[in-house]
């Protein structure tokens, strides 16, 4: 189900056809270093991970991380969306793009979008992200969007603190 259209993208839900393209980004270099091993090392763990992950949090909550596409060949490049993490009071936006994708102008334009519709059709009033200390070229990212850094947060007992970026509505 397609979500959200931008003037290059298509941001639409995952489902078990997606298996391969999430299996390939879950286990690129900077997933593993800046998200972290999921241990999703089969097409049937990467189907499970989409069942259990976005399906069910689309589900439950009404959004997830969509997989983001080019709208000419329709190759999909990435993940961007909303999360809801036990750890936040607020919506999480996350995003993870194919390396040879990035540095296109990609990121920000399908973030800008789901930001977008955090505020307008999910009628958020606040949309948080995290960002692992070292990743600065996401960090610039969450301010091309207008997002400010707040503080340190741990998001659960295994990981090192993150930085919490923070954009909320102007009313």
């Amino acid at each position: 189900m397609i979500i959200l259209e931008t003037e290059r993208l298509l941001l639409r839900t995952l489902d078990q056809n997606d298996a391969p393209f999430y299996l390939r980004l879950v286990n690129e270099p900077t997933w593993l270093q800046y998200i972290g091993n999921r241990g999703v090392t089969t097409l049937e763990q990467a189907r499970m991970a989409i069942e259990n992950g976005p399906m069910q949090m689309f589900r439950q909550y009404g959004h997830c991380l969509y997989l983001v596409q080019l709208k000419q060949g329709g190759d999909p490049i990435g993940l961007c969306g909303l999360l809801k993490r036990d750890s936040l009071d607020d919506i999480d936006l996350g995003y993870a793009l194919l390396p040879e994708y990035v540095g296109c102008g990609y990121t920000v334009e399908a973030a800008s979008a789901v930001l977008q519709y955090a505020f307008s059709a999910l009628d958020k009033r606040r949309v948080v992200a995290i960002v692992a200390s070292e990743n600065v070229k996401s960090m610039r990212v969450l301010e091309r969007l207008g997002m400010q850094f707040e503080r340190l947060v741990s998001v659960d007992t295994q990981t090192a603190q993150v930085r919490l970026y923070a954009i909320a509505l102007q009313e």
